[in-house]
């Protein structure tokens, strides 16, 4: 690997790892917690999480999903725990 591709490579693993290390911080708040996505930064963090003692408590899922857009990740999501907990939701779909 050539130098400048190594620095850039350094840098990106430092990116994804502060942006893993922000997104820890808000799952901390949670007992369940869904990764999915396309791309497979969602097993990378699990498997960082599932390293970390403070996240033995925390129950974690992770699903494989095609790109979707703001509103089809609330939807997957709404309706993921909904059926996981029998959850009839009532409102706008």
């Amino acid at each position: 690997m050539e130098k400048s591709e190594h620095l850039m490579h350094n840098k990106e693993q430092q990116q994804q790892s502060a942006y893993f290390k922000k997104i820890s911080m808000v799952m901390k708040m949670y007992d369940r917690v869904l990764l999915f996505g396309p791309t497979n930064a969602k097993l990378e963090l699990f498997n960082l999480l599932q390293a970390d003692e403070q996240f033995k408590k925390v129950s974690i899922e992770v699903l494989q999903a095609d790109k979707m857009t703001p509103a089809q990740e609330h939807a997957f999501v709404r309706n993921h725990f909904s059926k996981k907990f029998n959850i009839a939701h009532v409102g706008k779909k």
